[in-house]
């Protein structure tokens, strides 16, 4: 919705474009007025996003001048906010927890146990690393 409004505006005039940025202030002030000092207004995620990626390419000295419902060190926070969840999102592992023994080496851990009785999962672990083959040492087949 708010990609068709910013589309609608290229088109536009500079003088209508300051009639619509005059006009829009104005309701700010007159919902700012009626919502008095206690209240607070709630964005949608969805605003928040569209708000936080509009508004902080906006130099930090044009973004303390603007006339916003929030402060701007809150819109700055949902910014930091979405760069965050962005982040943790793409590094996230695929599956969470340990990765999986391949079956061979799995078959060669049961077997190293079955033939070697008297050895615990530290010594195991020892056999396989002189090997070169790498697993967790705490790793029970």
């Amino acid at each position: 919705m708010n990609t068709f409004a910013a589309l609608r505006l290229l088109p536009m005039g500079d003088r209508d474009k300051d009639v619509e940025i005059l006009a829009l202030r104005h309701q700010i002030t007159v919902l700012e007025r009626q919502l008095g000092a206690d209240s607070r207004v709630s964005f949608a995620p969805e605003d928040r996003v569209f708000l936080a990626a509009l508004l902080t390419s906006l130099p930090r000295e044009v973004l303390y001048r603007l006339r916003l419902l929030v402060r701007p060190d809150t819109v700055l926070r949902w910014h930091r906010d979405l760069m965050k969840r962005r982040h943790a999102r793409t590094c996230r592992p695929k599956r969470p927890g340990r990765p999986p023994t391949i079956r061979s080496i799995r078959a060669l851990i049961l077997r190293l146990v079955r033939e070697n009785p008297g050895w615990g999962y530290r010594r195991v672990h020892g056999e396989l690393a002189t090997l070169g083959i790498k697993v967790a040492p705490a790793r029970r087949p």
